[in-house]
């Protein structure tokens, strides 16, 4: 995050926030229990008004959930801003951000799923990285190992770095890539095609993954990314988990469909460290990464 860009310091402040749907009531013990995590770990979090769902899937308006995610992005003390939701409406807010007051910020974006729209439109549109990392996992299933890796990966003095950033991916064809990192969520990733919000994707490395999604989904997206020449411009892809995709086990994965739609000469490799899972390590949207296959 910026001292990095910047490693946080103790007694700074961290946000909770909801840009896309609104968390069920059932969900404010964990909520309340991710607020005791950061207090232990020397943050003070300040969590948005507008957090729980009051009507349908809204946690507030669109204007509502944007103003406060803006007023996280102008308070100073306020280091990193850590999205808790998921779902479908987040790119509602992207009208009513002032990127240029998020470019200037010293805050830097945290979620996943659905926040993949809000993320890489701060990337189009500022060049600023923003985190894929779902604080709700300092609470959820993988709790001992996240709590373990959440001090170095943020508080460390040197910058953001140790366990939670190192990535272990294998290859599916090529043996190298570079590129800056663009993408997250396949299917919340489309909802940008056609904005001012999407991403330039030549020279870019791709990262895509899935919570839900059949194989037919899967396919329609490829095409999709396919014909809008997304395959012709990235200088790879890296494909995190697909939940459902592997749940359904027909033999034909996530890897198969992008080698029939990005053709065999585009460097493909995998990671079963970045995506919905607990265990879920962080990667950054919007910095260059360097991935090459290890000297046998």
């Amino acid at each position: 995050m910026k001292r990095e860009q910047n490693a946080m310091k103790r007694g700074e402040k961290a946000a909770i926030v909801c840009c896309s749907n609104g968390l069920a009531e059932e969900e404010k013990e964990k909520i309340q229990r991710l607020q005791e995590k950061l207090w232990e770990f020397g943050l003070q979090p300040v969590v948005s008004r507008y957090l729980y769902a009051k009507n349908s899937v809204f946690s507030g308006t669109a204007g509502e959930r944007a103003g406060t995610l803006m007023e996280c992005f102008r308070e100073k003390e306020i280091k990193a801003i850590f999205d808790v939701s998921g779902g479908d409406i987040a790119n509602e807010i992207l009208p009513f951000l002032d990127f240029r007051e998020i470019a200037a910020s010293e805050a830097v974006f945290c979620g996943y799923s659905d926040l993949t729209t809000v993320m890489n439109a701060i990337y189009a549109m500022t060049g600023k990285k923003s985190l894929w990392y779902q604080a709700k996992n300092l609470v959820g299933k993988a709790e001992r190992w996240q709590c373990s890796v959440f001090p170095e990966a943020f508080l460390n003095e040197a910058g953001p770095g140790g366990e939670l950033f190192q990535l272990r991916y294998e290859w599916i064809q090529g043996a190298s890539m570079q590129g800056t990192v663009v993408g997250g969520n396949v299917r919340c990733l489309l909802k940008l095609a056609g904005t001012p919000y999407w991403p330039r994707m030549h020279g870019k490395i791709l990262f895509l993954e899935a919570r839900s999604g059949s194989q037919a989904q899967m396919v329609t997206y490829l095409n999709q990314l396919k014909q809008m020449s997304v395959f012709e411009q990235v200088n790879g892809i890296l494909l995190g988990t697909f939940l459902q995709l592997e749940k359904e086990e027909t033999g034909v994965s996530m890897a198969d469909l992008v080698r029939r739609y990005a053709g065999e000469k585009l460097p493909i490799a995998r990671t079963a460290d970045v995506g919905h899972r607990s265990g879920s390590r962080a990667l950054w949207i919007g910095r260059e990464y360097v991935l090459k296959k290890e000297q046998q």
